[in-house]
């Protein structure tokens, strides 16, 4: 990258947001936060680091912080995990749990919400009849604002969902399909930076903290996991990714044996 003003501004992303961007990283970085530069009539990275320092540069930070987070998802991805929360998780914690109380359920990193609505969906069809409170947060104000209208393209809805799910769970409207406000009342959202204060979360049952360790170095890896694990029940669990493990880590969770991606309190 020869941009002097990459390494300055993956510095400040990364302080932010925890993603951390390689020297090879230059173009993807640039093509990210080409629009924000337009905008303002900047023609390089260092245009933008050199406005940093500036009055402008916490709105900024914050900006940049949302354009270059990855917002891929899509409804059921792994559809394995989803499955074995609904089958499994749950029905292991409403034993453990006093009648009325409600299973809270974080999806950290929710982007435009799919993976809430998907639990919410894979516990109604497998029988789940405990009240659930599902908290999705993402750093990305756009992405909590579209997970809250809950309006997805026909595109999104083909990824993931069968057209039965879709009959059943959703209604057509004229800009796309809207989830039934039978799922919507147990879904909620709001815009949380992982790397930042948590301590007004509570405790969940479960955590769902699922394809964001992938975008982090092991150090930020760790303590992000710490912070979840402090909100974690006793009995609760963290559920990772497909493609995402602990392992080599320096984390106060133990895999669960038989489930895929799942850990508990060591």
């Amino acid at each position: 990258m020869t941009d002097a003003g990459f390494t300055e501004i993956a510095r400040a992303i990364r302080a932010v947001s925890g993603l951390a961007l390689s020297a090879d990283k230059g173009y993807l970085l640039q093509a990210r936060l080409a629009p924000m530069m337009k905008q303002r009539g900047l023609s390089s990275l260092t245009d933008l680091a050199n406005r940093l320092p500036t009055a402008d540069g916490p709105a900024l930070l914050r900006e940049m912080a949302e354009a270059t987070t990855t917002n891929e998802t899509s409804f059921f991805r792994d559809v394995l995990p989803i499955r074995q929360i609904a089958d499994s998780v749950l029905p292991e914690l409403d034993a453990a749990r006093p009648a009325g109380v409600p299973i809270r359920i974080w999806s950290a990193a929710c982007s435009s919400g799919q993976e809430a609505y998907s639990v919410a969906i894979a516990a109604e069809e497998a029988g789940f009849r405990r009240r659930l409170d599902i908290f999705g947060t993402d750093l990305s104000a756009a992405m909590v604002e579209r997970a809250r209208a809950g309006l997805y393209t026909s595109f999104e809805m083909e990824r993931g969902l069968s057209a039965a799910q879709r009959t059943r769970w959703f209604r057509h409207e004229a800009d796309g399909w809207r989830v039934a406000e039978q799922l919507r009342r147990c879904c909620r959202f709001e815009a949380l930076n992982l790397l930042g204060d948590l301590r007004t979360l509570g405790t969940f049952d479960v955590i769902l903290l699922r394809n964001v360790l992938i975008y982090f170095d092991p150090p930020t890896k760790e303590r992000v996991v710490a912070a979840c694990a402090a909100h974690l029940a006793p009995d609760g669990v963290i559920c990772l990714g497909a493609t995402e493990t602990l392992l080599g880590l320096q984390a106060p969770l133990a895999a669960v044996p038989g489930l895929r991606g799942v850990w508990k309190r060591a």
